[in-house]
């Protein structure tokens, strides 16, 4: 897809509006008497935060190897799903597809507004069938989310370049669990596809899950768009400054993903073998989908010693996806799993 195919797929009303732009934000100052925002001059946080979150794109720029410019910042990835569907979706008429099972909210976004979400089935290893693809992208789809690793299913999807050469639409990567696959981001992509928006997370492998914040990237001119139509301040100041500190520290980053994969793996040795459990499915997340013998009895056990896990019925039956806790929260999930007998 070339560059300049991508206003054809963009609302016609977007590509009209005016972005609201912070005369501050826009601009340096070096001691501004602030009288143009109608705020309290009293207060330690009484000022707006920067409505283009500069520091933390530049930032991140470092981080990724990528430009400022291709990046937008969300009060949480979920806020970045609904702006992308707002921007190239026309409500009442336009269609996206996401995997099934996958994540919940692209499909909840794309019903609010009253767009039309059809769901490509994975098949029993919970692989993408690439004939299955090619069927619905003969129809027009505007956007496709590929989730990889894939929740609630754990596993990376292979050759994502297939699906972005093969669709005519925006092709929505979600790496939230990217950190702990192994496996390389499709940020290296975004060069040679115009079409490719990858998001990604501080809310998993970075542990600031209570900060919202989440970052897309892609070309300049659909971050363009995302900066046009989100809220003009839509990353509070505190998140802001936590995430810059936590940028800081990459090398907890990379402890944090480093003692979730040892649990993981402790924990997986220790549930292979636990009566109640029917099949624990390969995982590059930080979670398990696991199929239980006896769905109903194992999780109203745990839920009876406030062990809170994720039901997945009637999507996947019988299953259930617990992620890896501390080794103490571990030990009290194994001990309860393997007192569960039929």
């Amino acid at each position: 897809m070339k560059n300049n195919s991508i206003n054809t797929l963009v609302r016609k009303n977007i590509l009209k509006l005016q972005p609201y732009i912070s005369f501050r934000d826009q601009h340096e100052f070096h001691a501004p008497v602030m009288l143009d925002a109608n705020e309290s001059p009293f207060g330690e946080f009484n000022r707006y935060p920067d409505s283009t979150q500069k520091k933390l794109k530049n930032k991140l720029a470092g981080l990724k190897d990528v430009s400022p410019s291709q990046i937008a910042i969300g009060n949480g990835s979920d806020e970045l799903i609904d702006l992308i569907i707002k921007i190239f979706c026309e409500p009442k008429k336009d269609s996206i597809l996401m995997m099934n099972p996958s994540f919940a909210m692209y499909g909840f976004y794309a019903a609010i507004n009253e767009n039309n979400v059809l769901k490509l089935n994975l098949d029993e290893n919970f692989e993408i069938v690439k004939e299955d693809f090619l069927t619905f992208v003969k129809e027009p789809v505007k956007i496709f989310f590929l989730c990889s690793p894939n929740n609630p299913t754990g596993n990376s999807i292979d050759d994502i370049e297939f699906y972005l050469q093969n669709f005519n639409g925006i092709v929505v990567v979600d790496e939230a669990y990217i950190e702990f696959s192994g496996k390389k981001s499709s940020l290296g992509l975004l060069e040679k596809y115009p079409n490719l928006i990858v998001l990604q997370t501080f809310s998993k492998a970075w542990g600031i899950a209570g900060a919202r914040v989440g970052m897309a990237y892609a070309s300049e001119e659909i971050i363009s768009l995302i900066n046009t139509v989100k809220a003009p301040y839509n990353v509070n100041i505190l998140s802001q400054e936590l995430i810059l500190k936590t940028l800081d520290e990459e090398t907890k980053l990379q402890q944090n993903v480093q003692n979730i994969l040892i649990e993981r793996e402790w924990l997986e040795d220790q549930l292979r073998d636990i009566e109640c459990i029917a099949k624990i499915f390969p995982t590059d997340a930080n979670f398990f989908l696991i199929k239980m013998k006896n769905v109903d009895q194992v999780y109203g056990k745990m839920l009876d010693h406030e062990i809170l896990t994720s039901r997945r019925d009637p999507a996947i039956p019988g299953c259930i996806r617990i992620n890896v806790g501390s080794r103490q929260e571990n030990e009290k999930l194994v001990n309860l799993l393997k007192n569960i007998t039929d």
